[in-house]
């Protein structure tokens, strides 16, 4: 029987590369090749193909490491799947109490990535947020969340490969106060978004872990012109009450 030949090598070598990078993150350039066996040039001019299409992606120091549209592929699972399904009438019910936007996300490649979303019900402004999106850790309720839950060597290597960039003049770009920011999260389980991602728009957003692992976060978003004091406590102890039920039913 004639063995099929493959089409393209060129996407045997790519996927050589992406192999690789999956075990060995964060990868110079001539790492990459020589333990791939080909030349620098034909290695760089693969990565730069798969740069573009957001199959992997490149820090400041120029490591490469897999990019979040190819986990996002992979997050198309049972895993998420189940997640979302797990979560769904535990977040329609906090939907209809405070009748904000709710967001369910994952970790994928050092961001959160958007896997549901519930539209507030009767507001008139909506979230131009999506599934499928994703949100740096940082500078997001669900982010930070899951921040707050990474061991110290997992911190300290997130922040040596991801710069704090502003995306407004309330982003968080300092870590001495990303710390200590993420240390009220430790305490009270819950993490704020105070315009720090999208200018005008607060949101309140928890952690989900199972077996002591993370497995997701949730959030409520809502215009911060809606936010008032006795509004935000209810929202807290709704978001607390909430994750309370969800891991529960994990737990099982």
């Amino acid at each position: 029987m004639e063995k099929t030949k493959p089409y393209g090598t060129v996407l045997l070598r790519a996927a050589k590369i992406m192999d690789y990078l999956s075990d060995n993150p964060n990868q110079a350039l001539q790492k990459i090749a020589q333990n791939t066996e080909m030349t620098t040039s034909t290695t760089l001019k693969i990565l730069d193909t798969l740069l573009l299409i957001g199959f992997v992606s490149r820090d400041k120091n120029k490591n490469y490491r897999l990019g979040s549209k190819l986990i996002r592929y992979a997050n198309q699972g049972v895993d998420q799947l189940d997640l979302v399904e797990l979560t769904l009438p535990y977040l329609e019910k906090l939907q209809k109490l405070i009748d904000e936007t709710i967001h369910l996300g994952v970790l994928a490649d050092n961001e959160i990535l958007y896997v549901n979303k519930l539209e507030a019900k009767h507001q008139t402004i909506r979230m131009s947020s999506r599934i499928g999106i994703t949100r740096p850790l940082y500078s997001s309720a669900m982010g930070k969340a899951v921040l707050a839950e990474l061991e110290e060597e997992e911190y300290l290597n997130y922040l040596k490969t991801t710069p704090l960039v502003p995306y407004t003049e309330h982003t968080i770009t300092n870590s001495l106060k990303l710390a200590s920011e993420l240390q009220k999260v430790r305490e009270t389980g819950i993490a704020f978004d105070d315009e720090e991602m999208e200018k005008d728009i607060f949101c309140i957003g928890a952690s989900l872990k199972k077996d002591g692992k993370i497995i997701g976060a949730f959030s409520v978003s809502m215009p911060k012109y809606r936010l008032t004091e006795e509004f935000k406590k209810q929202i807290i102890k709704a978001v607390v009450e909430t994750k309370n039920e969800i891991m529960q039913v994990v737990a099982r």
